[in-house]
């Protein structure tokens, strides 16, 4: 059953994620970035003065019912440092070769702008009921915005998908391969143990998955970057041909290096791209759910965190990831996933201190991910669903990870991650494309200091940007 299962989503994954889809999510990017002067170029140093420059602004603490910007932004960053950061990045190597890499830094470049434009909309469009509650994400600018219900029910159902696949499964799945692999535990056993704990978190409400997420990814990410830096120092002269080989496989097919296959240039760019965006979120509309939870002035103001986290998880901890693998050596051993990246630490440090770094590292960053997912998977359900009805079948997010916690074909069920991407991100983009003029309208606002949109007005007026002045405007 689970052979015909993996062979089915095999195919449903090369068709999905073919060029033409690539084609789309590479011009919505690109036109978002064009549109906006290269403003991730241009306003870098402003952007991270704003974002994290002042991390430890606590003026959203006085809102009970909402997170402050950096707890949604750490919640969002739950979502994105995770597995992608490091199985991820490993099957993009081992299936698409160093090439992948390139095209996950490219479409991270464009990135940086799409994810800026859907928080921005997210937090601009959200929803504030009569209890002080926030709900918003893509399904809400589509609804309010466009006025296409059919498109944010598929919106809805794509993240829910997500949440099961990338999210439950995926996450649960690679620690559960992980303390296999390092100290022979049953993977059931380590993902039931990571559900309960999902559990206990996740239902307590945005507000603790908050705090949460708050305390557990600056210091995971931070430790993980750490411990990867020191073996980049000691492979420092091999990173000149690290970089060469990301360039040149991105244009010409990689040769078979040992158990490494080989890839061919298609390949690179599917896999750089797929797990570039599964990674850090960009265009698949999941961010807006949980930043629009953000007690901000300022719909755009959000928008730059968004700008901030592709650059914080793509650009430097995939490229961490990507570097320490390349340079290792490893990726000729044959092994592919969580068990290539504990080769890599393995050629540093010892075998006992590698197992347990990554272990400990895979498990804080996948636990976090999946926690800060259940917010997504709550939004597209009750949007779907209604609330009463999401009290009864919450539970199910928390079962995908152990019951394929036995699965070994990890290439396979990696083909899981690019369908999940698609169908969350293909409504996405077009609502995105279509609100682009929206999106230009409220960054004007902003950076001009006019502050018509406000937060504070638009969540108690409701009167939003409306789309022919925002194209006649911009």
């Amino acid at each position: 059953m689970y052979d015909v299962f993996l062979t089915l989503i095999t195919r449903i994954s090369d068709l999905v994620m073919g060029t033409p889809t690539m084609i789309f999510i590479a011009s919505v990017s690109v036109y978002l970035t064009v549109r906006s002067r290269f403003f991730q170029v241009t306003s870098f140093g402003y952007i991270m003065r704003n974002t994290f420059g002042r991390m430890f602004d606590r003026s959203g603490d006085q809102d009970k019912e909402r997170m402050t910007p950096f707890q949604a932004t750490s919640t969002s960053l739950a979502g994105t440092v995770g597995m992608g950061n490091m199985a991820g990045v490993a099957t993009a190597l081992t299936i698409g070769g160093p090439g992948a890499i390139f095209w996950m830094w490219v479409l991270a470049f464009f990135g940086m702008m799409t994810k800026a434009a859907e928080v921005t909309l997210g937090v601009h469009y959200r929803e504030v009921d009569d209890h002080g509650h926030v709900h918003g994400g893509p399904m809400y600018y589509i609804n309010k915005a466009l006025g296409w219900k059919s498109l944010a029910i598929l919106f809805s159902i794509g993240v829910t998908i997500n949440c099961f696949f990338s999210s439950s499964l995926l996450q649960a799945h690679t620690v559960g391969r992980a303390f296999n692999a390092s100290y022979g535990l049953n993977p059931y056993l380590v993902t039931g143990a990571m559900a309960i704990v999902t559990a206990v978190v996740a239902i307590g409400g945005v507000r603790r998955i908050g705090r949460f997420c708050e305390k557990l990814v600056p210091f995971m990410t931070v430790i993980y970057m750490l411990g990867g830096l020191i073996i980049l120092f000691a492979n420092a002269s091999q990173l000149p041909a690290v970089l060469g080989q990301i360039v040149g496989y991105a244009m010409a097919p990689a040769p078979a290096i040992g158990g490494f296959a080989g890839a061919a240039v298609l390949s690179a760019m599917q896999m750089g791209m797929a797990r570039g965006m599964l990674s850090n979120e960009a265009g698949l509309g999941t961010a807006p759910m949980v930043h629009s939870n953000a007690e901000t002035t300022h719909p755009f103001r959000q928008g730059l965190w968004g700008a901030a986290e592709v650059f914080i998880d793509t650009t430097v901890v995939c490229t961490i990831t990507a570097f320490i693998i390349l340079s290792s050596g490893v990726i000729a051993n044959g092994t592919t996933g969580i068990e290539l990246l504990i080769d890599a630490f393995a050629s540093y440090y010892s075998p006992d201190i590698a197992n347990a770094f990554i272990s400990v590292a895979i498990l804080t960053f996948c636990l976090s991910t999946q926690i800060g997912f259940f917010v997504y998977f709550e939004t597209a359900v009750v949007s779907l669903i209604g609330e009463n009805a999401f009290r009864y079948v919450k539970w199910i997010y928390f079962l995908p990870g152990v019951v394929f916690a036995g699965i070994t074909n990890v290439e396979q069920l990696w083909a899981l991650a690019n369908i999940s991407v698609v169908a969350s991100a293909l409504p996405n983009l077009v609502a995105l494309l279509l609100l682009s003029g929206v999106f230009m309208t409220l960054m004007k606002d902003y950076l001009s200091g006019e502050n018509k949109y406000a937060t504070a007005i638009t969540d108690r007026s409701k009167q939003y940007v409306q789309m022919a002045n925002a194209n006649k405007e911009v």
